[in-house]
């Protein structure tokens, strides 16, 4: 299975939620932007020489802590040499290596973030419960169905989960998805901050019930998947 995680606004919480994600389901978490990287930086090939043609990708993968990420270069050059077209190739020979794989897609609409939604087989789309934040997470989700691409789970991030239920309710609505919401919670960030998932840093925190159930979310997305066409 490739699941994107996506949305469309910048810092919204995207990164933190694949890295969490990715270490529920065990899976890789590859950095897809190729710009502006947020992910850990690796010690050896990044994805920058993967497109390139200069590694291999599974032996680019490295493990920070628990989490096996496919890290992705900083530099212009490196940029400038990727070749994007070669991304669903890349992406399913890990998924052959290690059953499933996490893409952290790059904000905004460029062609990027749509070869990444278009190489997945499902997209948890991440916003915030502000306007301009929904208002991209909308239009990301127009893309998402554009390529066909399912979007399996919504997450509000940085709400509150009592001032913000009957808000949730509503995306809810108008997502079509399963909706969770994240907290703002200084947990969250003390852990992205070391590249850590939050269960690591703090088992108790509320936080990793709710990386749970996004979590089971999409694996119930997958298996329907997999009854349909035949998706591992």
């Amino acid at each position: 299975m490739i699941v994107a995680v996506t949305g469309g606004k910048g810092g919204v919480g995207k990164s933190t939620t694949s890295l969490n994600l990715g270490y529920e389901l065990d899976a890789v978490v590859v950095d897809g932007d190729l710009a502006t990287a947020d992910l850990p930086t690796g010690t050896g090939p990044d994805l920058h020489d993967v497109l390139a043609g200069r590694a291999d990708p599974v032996a680019a993968v490295e493990r920070f802590g628990p989490v096996r990420y496919l890290s992705c270069g900083r530099t212009l050059a490196g940029a400038r040499a990727a070749d994007l077209s070669a991304l669903d190739r890349v992406v399913e020979r890990l998924e052959r290596e290690f059953g499933r794989v996490v893409i952290d897609c790059p904000a905004g609409l460029a062609r990027d973030v749509g070869t990444q939604l278009e190489t997945a087989h499902l997209a948890v789309l991440v916003t915030t419960p502000d306007e301009a934040a929904l208002v991209d997470a909308v239009r990301t989700r127009r893309v998402a169905a554009d390529l066909e691409t399912p979007i399996a789970s919504v997450v509000l991030n940085r709400a509150d989960r009592d001032e913000h239920d009957d808000f949730a309710s509503r995306v809810e609505e108008t997502f079509g998805a399963t909706t969770t919401v994240v907290g703002n919670r200084a947990t969250i960030d003390d852990a992205q901050s070391r590249w850590l998932p939050v269960d690591d840093v703090d088992p108790d925190c509320p936080a990793v019930g709710a990386f749970d159930e996004i979590t089971r979310t999409v694996e119930r997305s997958e298996q329907r998947l997999s009854s349909r066409i035949g998706v591992r």
